[in-house]
Protein backbone atom coordinates (compact mmCIF):
# COMPACT_ATOMS: atom_id res chain seq x y z
CA UNK A 1 0.00 0.00 0.00
CA UNK A 2 1.41 3.35 -1.05
CA UNK A 3 2.30 5.78 1.72
CA UNK A 4 0.53 9.11 1.98
CA UNK A 5 2.72 12.24 1.70
CA UNK A 6 2.61 12.65 5.50
CA UNK A 7 3.56 9.01 6.07
CA UNK A 8 6.42 9.30 3.58
CA UNK A 9 7.76 12.49 5.13
CA UNK A 10 7.45 11.34 8.74
CA UNK A 11 8.95 7.92 7.93
CA UNK A 12 12.09 9.66 6.68
CA UNK A 13 12.16 11.95 9.70
CA UNK A 14 11.67 9.08 12.16
CA UNK A 15 14.47 6.98 10.66
CA UNK A 16 16.88 9.91 10.95
CA UNK A 17 15.59 10.72 14.44
CA UNK A 18 16.32 7.18 15.70
CA UNK A 19 19.79 7.26 14.11
CA UNK A 20 20.49 10.52 15.93
CA UNK A 21 19.13 9.01 19.15
CA UNK A 22 21.60 6.13 18.78
CA UNK A 23 24.42 8.62 18.24
CA UNK A 24 23.34 10.54 21.34
CA UNK A 25 23.24 7.25 23.24
CA UNK A 26 26.93 6.74 22.51
CA UNK A 27 27.68 10.03 24.25
CA UNK A 28 25.37 9.20 27.16
CA UNK A 29 27.18 5.91 27.76
CA UNK A 30 30.75 7.06 27.16
CA UNK A 31 31.05 10.78 27.89
CA UNK A 32 30.66 11.64 31.58
CA UNK A 33 32.54 14.93 31.44
CA UNK A 34 29.55 17.23 31.04
CA UNK A 35 26.26 15.80 32.29
CA UNK A 36 24.31 19.02 31.77
CA UNK A 37 25.25 19.24 28.11
CA UNK A 38 24.32 15.60 27.55
CA UNK A 39 20.93 16.09 29.21
CA UNK A 40 20.25 19.21 27.14
CA UNK A 41 21.19 17.37 23.93
CA UNK A 42 18.86 14.41 24.52
CA UNK A 43 15.91 16.44 25.85
CA UNK A 44 16.16 18.83 22.88
CA UNK A 45 16.14 15.78 20.61
CA UNK A 46 12.90 14.57 22.22
CA UNK A 47 11.28 18.01 22.04
CA UNK A 48 12.10 18.19 18.34
CA UNK A 49 10.35 14.85 17.81
CA UNK A 50 7.11 16.17 19.30
CA UNK A 51 7.38 19.45 17.40
CA UNK A 52 7.60 17.61 14.07
CA UNK A 53 5.04 15.00 15.12
CA UNK A 54 2.40 17.56 16.05
CA UNK A 55 2.90 19.46 12.80
CA UNK A 56 2.60 16.25 10.76
CA UNK A 57 -0.41 15.05 12.75
CA UNK A 58 -2.21 18.30 11.97
CA UNK A 59 -1.96 17.28 8.30
CA UNK A 60 -2.90 13.60 8.80
CA UNK A 61 -3.51 12.51 12.39
CA UNK A 62 -4.82 9.08 11.31
CA UNK A 63 -1.30 8.14 10.21
CA UNK A 64 -0.18 8.22 13.83
CA UNK A 65 -2.77 5.66 14.90
CA UNK A 66 -1.46 3.24 12.30
CA UNK A 67 2.21 4.27 12.00
CA UNK A 68 3.79 2.61 8.97
CA UNK A 69 7.25 3.81 10.06
CA UNK A 70 7.24 1.55 13.14
CA UNK A 71 8.21 -2.13 13.21
CA UNK A 72 5.64 -4.68 14.45
CA UNK A 73 7.51 -4.93 17.75
CA UNK A 74 7.51 -1.15 18.20
CA UNK A 75 3.79 -1.12 17.41
CA UNK A 76 3.24 -3.74 20.11
CA UNK A 77 4.49 -1.22 22.71
CA UNK A 78 2.39 1.63 21.35
CA UNK A 79 0.03 3.52 23.66
CA UNK A 80 -1.97 6.39 22.12
CA UNK A 81 0.62 7.02 19.36
CA UNK A 82 3.70 6.68 21.59
CA UNK A 83 5.36 4.99 24.56
CA UNK A 84 3.35 4.42 27.71
CA UNK A 85 4.45 6.91 30.41
CA UNK A 86 4.33 4.40 33.26
CA UNK A 87 6.92 2.28 31.43
CA UNK A 88 9.61 4.76 32.47
CA UNK A 89 9.05 3.91 36.11
CA UNK A 90 9.84 0.30 35.26
CA UNK A 91 13.17 1.48 33.88
CA UNK A 92 13.86 3.11 37.23
CA UNK A 93 12.97 -0.08 39.12
CA UNK A 94 14.99 -2.30 36.77
CA UNK A 95 18.10 -0.11 36.95
CA UNK A 96 18.01 -0.12 40.74
CA UNK A 97 17.23 -3.83 41.05
CA UNK A 98 20.01 -4.90 38.68
CA UNK A 99 22.50 -2.40 40.07
CA UNK A 100 23.14 -0.97 36.60
CA UNK A 101 22.08 2.56 37.50
CA UNK A 102 20.28 4.89 39.91
CA UNK A 103 21.80 3.01 42.85
CA UNK A 104 22.36 6.31 44.65
CA UNK A 105 18.72 7.38 44.75
CA UNK A 106 17.88 8.57 48.26
CA UNK A 107 14.83 7.42 50.23
CA UNK A 108 13.33 10.87 49.70
CA UNK A 109 13.80 10.61 45.93
CA UNK A 110 12.25 7.14 45.87
CA UNK A 111 9.24 8.49 47.79
CA UNK A 112 8.83 11.42 45.38
CA UNK A 113 9.17 9.14 42.35
CA UNK A 114 6.43 6.89 43.73
CA UNK A 115 4.21 9.95 44.21
CA UNK A 116 4.79 10.96 40.60
CA UNK A 117 4.09 7.41 39.44
CA UNK A 118 0.66 7.51 41.09
CA UNK A 119 -0.14 10.88 39.52
CA UNK A 120 0.93 9.67 36.08
CA UNK A 121 -1.19 6.54 36.45
CA UNK A 122 -4.23 8.78 37.01
CA UNK A 123 -3.27 10.86 33.97
CA UNK A 124 -3.01 7.70 31.87
CA UNK A 125 -6.46 6.58 32.99
CA UNK A 126 -7.85 9.98 32.02
CA UNK A 127 -6.39 9.60 28.51
CA UNK A 128 -7.72 6.05 28.24
CA UNK A 129 -11.22 7.22 29.16
CA UNK A 130 -10.95 9.81 26.40
CA UNK A 131 -9.76 7.09 24.05
CA UNK A 132 -12.83 5.01 24.83
CA UNK A 133 -15.02 8.00 23.97
CA UNK A 134 -13.26 8.29 20.63
CA UNK A 135 -13.58 4.58 19.77
CA UNK A 136 -16.82 4.98 17.84
CA UNK A 137 -15.49 7.89 15.83
CA UNK A 138 -12.27 6.07 14.95
CA UNK A 139 -14.31 3.50 13.01
CA UNK A 140 -12.65 3.34 9.60
CA UNK A 141 -9.94 5.38 7.96
CA UNK A 142 -11.26 4.37 4.57
CA UNK A 143 -14.56 6.03 5.40
CA UNK A 144 -12.73 9.23 6.31
CA UNK A 145 -10.83 9.21 3.01
CA UNK A 146 -14.06 8.74 1.08
CA UNK A 147 -15.66 11.64 2.89
CA UNK A 148 -12.61 13.84 2.34
CA UNK A 149 -13.03 13.23 -1.42
CA UNK A 150 -16.69 14.11 -1.20
CA UNK A 151 -17.93 10.60 -1.91
CA UNK A 152 -20.47 10.47 0.87
CA UNK A 153 -21.05 10.75 4.60
CA UNK A 154 -21.10 13.67 6.95
CA UNK A 155 -17.89 15.66 6.49
CA UNK A 156 -18.58 17.79 9.55
CA UNK A 157 -18.75 14.66 11.70
CA UNK A 158 -15.44 13.41 10.29
CA UNK A 159 -13.75 16.74 10.98
CA UNK A 160 -14.92 16.43 14.58
CA UNK A 161 -13.52 12.89 14.80
CA UNK A 162 -10.14 13.95 13.37
CA UNK A 163 -10.02 16.88 15.77
CA UNK A 164 -10.76 14.50 18.66
CA UNK A 165 -8.00 12.13 17.58
CA UNK A 166 -5.50 14.99 17.42
CA UNK A 167 -6.55 16.20 20.87
CA UNK A 168 -6.23 12.70 22.31
CA UNK A 169 -2.77 12.25 20.76
CA UNK A 170 -1.58 15.48 22.33
CA UNK A 171 -3.05 14.46 25.68
CA UNK A 172 -0.95 11.29 25.56
CA UNK A 173 2.16 13.19 24.47
CA UNK A 174 1.74 15.73 27.26
CA UNK A 175 1.63 12.92 29.84
CA UNK A 176 4.81 11.48 28.30
CA UNK A 177 6.58 14.83 28.50
CA UNK A 178 5.29 15.46 32.02
CA UNK A 179 6.59 12.06 33.14
CA UNK A 180 10.06 12.59 31.73
CA UNK A 181 10.35 16.16 33.02
CA UNK A 182 9.02 15.15 36.45
CA UNK A 183 11.61 12.40 36.85
CA UNK A 184 14.51 14.48 35.55
CA UNK A 185 13.60 17.34 37.89
CA UNK A 186 13.91 14.95 40.85
CA UNK A 187 17.30 13.55 39.87
CA UNK A 188 20.92 14.64 39.93
CA UNK A 189 22.61 15.20 36.54
CA UNK A 190 24.35 11.82 36.82
CA UNK A 191 21.05 10.05 37.58
CA UNK A 192 19.34 11.86 34.68
CA UNK A 193 21.98 10.57 32.27
CA UNK A 194 21.58 7.01 33.59
CA UNK A 195 17.80 7.13 33.10
CA UNK A 196 17.98 8.74 29.65
CA UNK A 197 20.60 6.22 28.55
CA UNK A 198 18.41 3.29 29.65
CA UNK A 199 15.33 4.66 27.91
CA UNK A 200 17.23 5.48 24.71
CA UNK A 201 18.92 2.09 24.64
CA UNK A 202 15.57 0.32 24.95
CA UNK A 203 14.12 2.40 22.12
CA UNK A 204 17.06 1.75 19.78
CA UNK A 205 17.37 -1.97 20.59
CA UNK A 206 13.63 -2.56 20.23
CA UNK A 207 13.73 -1.18 16.68
CA UNK A 208 16.95 -2.97 15.70
CA UNK A 209 15.76 -6.31 17.05
CA UNK A 210 12.65 -6.31 14.88
CA UNK A 211 14.51 -5.13 11.79
CA UNK A 212 16.88 -8.11 12.11
CA UNK A 213 14.08 -10.69 12.36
Amino acid sequence: MKKTPTEEKFSDFYEKWVCQLEENLTFLVQDHSDYQNLIAKITTHHKNYYRVKWAAAHEDVCAFYNPVWLTPLENAYLWVTGWKPSAVFRFVETLRRTGTGLTDLTDEQVKRIEGLRMKIKMEEEKVEREMERQQVGMADRRMMELVARGEGGDEVAVVAVVSGLERMMKMGDCVRLKTLKGLLDMMSPKQCVELLAAQSMFHVKLRKLDLKL
